[in-house]
């Protein structure tokens, strides 16, 4: 179903920014019933799912509104624009930390009192005894703390860019890799990673390690690649790397021999824990 049918069709929206999809956004989807749409406020801020990439994490169609458009209007004009973009609307489903209109004064007790329908609110969402939100999730990536955000998220968190060419070394002297330039995507902590890599329009993943940082032994330029376990691969225009676990900070060694040695290090470590994974 495009965006116009579900529009004009819908009888539910999700109201928020929704940037990385992660399980406290889910159970807001899940109160929307069948016939129901995702409308995301677009800040310009989003970098954990950047842009359009929200829609792989739903069945839900997507509406985007950039925030600049609507960030002027009062409560009652904001909720008459969304009673003009969906007619059959009535049901609207938010987070409890939900604001919107002018200067953001208005929370959902406003929106209850303004839209004559059903208003559902969801309650904060844990883990572990910890608030799921998505600036913590930022935070454990930059920490390098990619399983603890992997939990947060509900699934692997997994950047994506066009193919780009490396150093030239790797392949002849170090191991062969496939490079990416990423934009839009927050990058984790420097490091290496265990990570699964997607080929072009492959529909599976392939086992990897992955270097996120300043090539420090070499020629000191940031890098983004992964290096296929299962055999070498041919990449032509882009690729998606899964982050699973951090494995090790970024180094700089003395030599290329003490780099590819850490690097066979860090193949075995990752190589482990994939076929573990896979039990």
């Amino acid at each position: 179903m495009n965006t116009v049918t579900a529009m004009k069709n819908s009888t539910a929206i999700a109201i928020g920014g929704f940037d990385g999809m992660h399980i406290g956004h889910q159970h807001l989807f899940d109160a929307l019933g069948e016939n129901g749409t995702i409308v995301v406020i677009e800040t310009g801020y989003a970098n954990l799912t950047p842009k359009q990439e929200r829609s792989h994490f739903s069945h839900h169609p997507i509406l985007y509104m950039e925030l600049d458009e609507i960030r002027h209007l009062n409560g009652e004009e904001f909720v008459q624009l969304l009673k003009d973009k969906f007619p059959k609307l009535s049901k609207i489903v938010v987070g409890y930390d939900f604001h919107f209109g002018k200067n953001r004064k208005y929370s959902f007790e406003d929106l209850k009192s303004l839209f004559h329908g059903e208003v559902t609110v969801i309650e904060e969402v844990t883990h572990e005894g910890d608030s799921v939100h998505s600036h913590k999730i930022r935070t454990k990536l930059k920490i390098g703390d990619i399983k603890g955000a992997n939990l947060f998220l509900g699934h692997n968190y997994t950047i994506k860019g066009k193919v780009v060419s490396g150093q030239g070394i790797g392949k002849k002297e170090l191991v062969a890799t496939i490079n990416i330039q990423t934009r839009g995507f927050l990058l984790p902590k420097e490091g290496v990673y265990t990570t699964l890599t997607r080929i072009d329009e492959e529909e599976h993943y392939h086992p990897s390690v992955s270097f996120v940082g300043h090539r420090d032994t070499t020629d000191g330029s940031f890098a983004v690649e992964s290096h296929i376990l299962d055999g070498e691969v041919l990449c032509k225009e882009k690729a998606s790397i899964s982050f699973i676990s951090f494995i090790r900070n970024n180094e700089k060694f003395d030599n290329l021999t003490d780099l590819k040695k850490a690097i066979q290090k860090d193949i075995a470590i990752a190589s482990k824990e994939l076929k573990l994974l896979q039990l």
